[in-house]
């Protein structure tokens, strides 16, 4: 089966799990440091404004913790998006809104986050559509404008910029996934960015059951006579990244600008092989200044054949699929009988063809002259 999505691993990963084998600590400690400080270079960012956790989803969570976002607030996010940031919005007693997209994008543009804001609205939460930056910058300057906070699903955006800075550093807090399905991958993962970092200091302390003194390994709690001691800031829980993870992170961070590369070739690929053929739309181009990361490459049908092409295409051993499923039609949420044109038709005629940088020539090839061949007629 030709995947959707593939991990890079080999022995560059492995001698950098020996190493925190042989260094009898595998807990989190200084290659999560260094994984950390990496990242923040990468996005452009201070160090003491990043921080790692166990997983995007939680490193949303803490988000809304870090910007008090509670019940009676409302917080607006595209309808097509991750399920984990409609969970953590719910799960703190607000309320999800969603909102429409843009029907060839997949992201939301200004003016459908304008559309869906109300005097309780306490937060915007975007996501970056299979690594296409959007129209944040816009975004961002209309929540600055209304006092609203912005949050920055940037978990499709490990490498999307927009002139020079970085997806998920437009707004005042930004995540990221590592997880086994991402470009980059450390197995599981995830990293947060803060534009105040105060607020990642608070969030370091909520990440570890808000214990004040974390460990008596630390170096730092050696002038303390009694180090097992603590205090506790706040009732939380762990969600800390550990050094095997880390290790693996920092190496194929050091590696993403060669995934991301080889992803491109494969976009523009399809896109010779596909753009000409009647009844399929490939992604729109790029607006000037914007750089994705490639994570996602859809093509677009009529909502008819959708499903057939794809039952057709795993036939032959090609994985296919449609991320993500529309939110408001989820009953827990209780968006009712809500009109979003714009991600009704996308989430109609979208899907998602294989993209990951161990993808051959020739499996690209195959890809395109399959869906050429199963369309109808």
């Amino acid at each position: 089966m030709i995947n959707v999505f593939q991990p890079s691993l080999g022995e560059r990963e492995l001698a950098a799990v020996r190493a925190v084998f042989e260094s009898c600590w595998i807990g989190k400690g200084s290659r999560v440091a260094a994984f950390e400080a990496a990242f923040a270079a990468h996005i452009g960012a201070a160090p003491e404004q990043v921080m790692s956790t166990n997983s995007c989803t939680e490193a949303t969570f803490l988000a809304m913790q870090l910007l008090g976002i509670g019940p009676g607030d409302e917080v607006v996010l595209p309808t097509v998006s991750f399920v984990g940031t409609a969970n953590a919005i719910a799960a703190h007693g607000a309320r999800p809104v969603f909102c429409d997209v843009d029907p060839r994008t997949l992201n939301p543009g200004v003016e459908h986050v304008a559309a869906a804001l109300t005097p309780a609205t306490k937060a915007v939460l975007v996501l970056h559509y299979g690594g296409y930056p959007g129209q944040v910058a816009q975004i961002a300057e209309l929540c600055r404008s209304r006092g609203i906070k912005l949050i920055e699903d940037a978990a499709n955006a490990q490498a999307s910029t927009v002139d020079g800075q970085a997806c998920g550093t437009f707004g005042d807090i930004g995540v990221w996934s590592f997880d086994h399905g991402k470009i980059a991958v450390a197995v599981d993962g995830g990293m947060l960015f803060a534009r105040n970092a105060e607020l990642v200091e608070h969030g370091r302390k909520l990440a570890y059951f808000g214990l004040e003194q974390t460990s008596g390994y630390d170096q730092s709690m050696r002038a303390h006579t009694r180090w097992w001691d603590f205090e506790v800031s706040s009732f939380s829980r762990r969600s800390v990244l550990n050094d095997v993870l880390a290790a693996i992170g920092h190496v194929q961070l050091d590696r993403l600008a060669e995934f991301v590369a080889r992803r491109r070739e494969i976009v523009d690929a399809y896109d010779k092989a596909l753009e000409a053929v009647p009844g399929v739309l490939v992604p729109p181009a790029l607006p000037p200044g914007h750089d994705s990361s490639c994570y996602l490459y859809w093509v677009q049908l009529d909502p008819n054949l959708r499903d057939g092409v794809a039952r057709r295409l795993h036939e032959r051993g090609i994985y296919t699929t449609f991320r993500y499923p529309q939110l408001h039609k989820v009953r827990a949420y209780g968006a009712g009988d809500l009109s979003l044109p714009g991600a009704g038709h996308a989430g109609a005629a979208t899907l998602c063809l294989p993209l990951h940088q161990a993808l051959t020539d020739d499996e690209v090839d195959f890809v395109s002259t399959s869906l050429i061949e199963v369309l109808p007629g």
